[in-house]
């Protein structure tokens, strides 16, 4: 039987759910969260496996067939490889990915990979020693362009690099970072920095018309014709179509309209939104309800989601860091 699909009132369909397998992490990239915080959730509040299993299982069977982990670093979850590969065979699912900066990518790649991993997006934002430690609060580029290659070497594909680009720092290297992907063949997608929390505020925000326009004069590049994911980036090409760009605009070009996703923290909170508030407590549903009460609270959530963010009429209303809303 065709699931009943999850749309909004604005009649979006919600295909796509994020979810956080932790909140920990071995870097401190200032931008996701500040320097000093330890708001870490408390692991007796972390959703189990079985309960990740659960709710991933009810969603697929409402029609969500993408779903992405993430974290924190996934990877640091203990378990990762025999989550991956449980929900990889879960009817329902058609698209499992994994956001990582790579770190512990090498030791995980091939793992992942036979375990039905479809594809990674590794979290890079300089080729520079000096400003990936600026960046990260350690140097961490050897082991994550470590995990990047051993990730090549198991067939994880595509493989795409997120590069947040922000003025002064990272912005003069941005070409340097799209010839090192197409020399490669992973596909680089280009993020504007978010104000989510005080770390996000903070953030030398950089819009990436400019940027855009910078890069398809050196190398040549045009728009893609055809959908290279189900996410928010759109996506431009050399003209021989091996390398690829994507921008994910939500300040400077916003993609509300389009938004197909919620996100699910590792405590249970599930967000519908990045830039507003809106959100349900599936934790206590979880242990305490059957499957019919939380299928129906999810589609109420769902049906409650707001048209879009309001980031730039208010960019501190979002309190929560990104590192708490999972990615």
């Amino acid at each position: 039987m065709v699931p009943e699909p999850l749309i909004d009132h604005h009649g979006r369909r919600i295909d796509y759910l994020r979810l956080s397998v932790t909140d920990r992490c071995d870097l401190r990239c200032r931008y996701c969260r500040p320097a000093g915080d330890a708001s870490y959730a408390e692991r007796s509040d972390w959703l189990s496996f079985a309960e990740i299993r659960r709710v991933v299982s009810l969603f697929a069977a409402m029609g969500v067939g993408r779903v992405r982990l993430t974290g924190g670093e996934p990877l640091l979850r203990a378990g990762i490889v025999d989550l991956v590969a449980d929900l990889a065979a879960m009817p329902g699912v058609s698209d499992l990915s994994l956001s990582t900066n790579a770190t512990q990518l090498a030791r995980y790649a091939a793992r992942l990979k036979a375990a039905g991993l479809n594809r990674v997006n590794v979290s890079l934002d300089s080729l520079r020693r000096e400003c990936v430690s600026e960046l990260c609060g350690r140097d961490s580029l050897d082991a994550t362009l470590a995990g990047l290659m051993a990730a090549k070497a198991a067939g994880l594909a595509p493989i795409k690099l997120n590069m947040v680009a922000l003025r002064g720092v990272n912005d003069g290297e941005i070409e340097s970072m799209a010839a090192f992907c197409f020399e490669h063949g992973f596909i680089l997608r280009l993020i504007e920095a978010m104000p989510m929390g005080e770390a996000g505020r903070a953030a030398a925000y950089l819009p990436l018309d400019t940027v855009r326009a910078r890069l398809a004069r050196r190398f040549k590049l045009q728009p893609c014709a055809a959908e290279l994911g189900g996410g928010p980036a759109r996506y431009w090409q050399t003209a021989d179509g091996r390398g690829q760009v994507g921008f994910i605009t939500p300040l400077s070009l916003h993609f509300c309209a389009t938004c197909n996703r919620v996100r699910l923290t590792v405590d249970g909170t599930l967000y519908l939104c990045l830039g507003q508030e809106h959100k349900l407590e599936l934790r206590p549903l979880l242990r305490g309800g059957g499957d019919e009460a939380l299928c129906s609270a999810i589609r109420r959530a769902v049906a409650r989601k707001p048209w879009g963010h309001d980031f730039a009429a208010a960019p501190s209303r979002v309190l929560r860091f990104m590192s708490h809303t999972g990615g």
